[in-house]
């Protein structure tokens, strides 16, 4: 691909077309990313937590588990916002319908905060230090990055239909593209965390697999911001052309290259 970059803001409107979809279509986190949440950033029983970018609660519903005496969940689109509620009805589960820079909450209100592949849409200095100010002493900061792809290990299907991309606007994640993914690029991560006050741990990095059949694929790539960016007659087309091409040049087996990224940080 190699169009332009979609604003920061579109992230704000980009998910909700279909909540349901986006639901059943996005692959879960592995468990053993809140393993490391639970030894590395305080995750337990009793906390607050602030959680940016809810979506339909694929992180929420973990944090959840773990007991938290309150989790403020902020989502800017009213539509996934009401699809989380309605989803998980837990009286220490809160969701807000604004966007993160808006939020006014007290300072040293938190715990932990988490963000679940969302925190790209945001400017990452600035909600740095504005998730630093939330925070009460020794509390920690999660950004967490499910990856399509990594650049590294091949890529069958990516490659196959890269062209149906070509020109299409590309998100801030980085996903199919030639660069460095958002999620995987440990070096500006860290930067950003140093800079925003943070003491930062080594980055965490799961590899798997994720393996569709053509329905799948076709939900999932109908959740990719660049893909909902697009009229909907393109988006469409788009779609046929993927699911045409799992079942038809991939045997109705589609294996994508999956890496979890697991940034923790605490306050100063």
């Amino acid at each position: 691909m190699s169009g332009d970059i979609l604003a920061r803001s579109f992230g704000r409107q980009a998910f909700g077309l279909s909540p349901e979809n986006y639901h059943l279509a996005r692959p879960p986190y592995p468990s053993s990313v809140w393993e490391v949440l639970r030894q590395r950033a305080g995750l337990r029983s009793g906390i607050s937590i602030l959680e940016i970018g809810a979506g339909t609660g694929l992180a929420t519903e973990h944090l959840l588990d773990h007991g938290p005496q309150r989790l403020l969940a902020v989502e800017p689109d009213s539509r996934l916002a009401e699809f989380l509620r309605a989803r998980l009805h837990r009286p220490e589960l809160e969701v807000i319908e604004q966007p993160f820079e808006e939020l006014n909450e007290a300072p040293d209100s938190f715990d932990l905060v988490v963000s679940a592949t969302a925190f790209h849409w945001l400017d990452a200095v600035p909600a740095l230090r504005h998730i630093h100010a939330l925070l009460r002493h020794g509390g920690a900061v999660a950004l967490i990055w499910n990856v399509f792809g990594d650049n590294i290990r091949p890529d069958p299907f990516h490659e196959a239909s890269a062209h149906l991309f070509a020109g299409h606007r590309e998100s801030p994640s980085g996903g199919g593209t030639t660069q460095t993914p958002y999620g995987l690029d440990s070096e500006a991560r860290l930067r950003d965390f140093e800079a925003a006050s943070f003491h930062c741990d080594p980055p965490v990095m799961f590899e798997w697999t994720l393996t569709l059949d053509p329905p799948a694929v076709r939900r999932l790539y109908a959740t990719y911001s660049n893909v909902v960016a697009l009229e909907a007659e393109k988006r469409e087309e788009l779609l046929d052309a993927l699911e045409d091409l799992a079942r038809g040049d991939f045997g109705g087996v589609v294996t994508r290259n999956m890496t979890t990224s697991v940034f923790i940080a605490r306050r100063k």
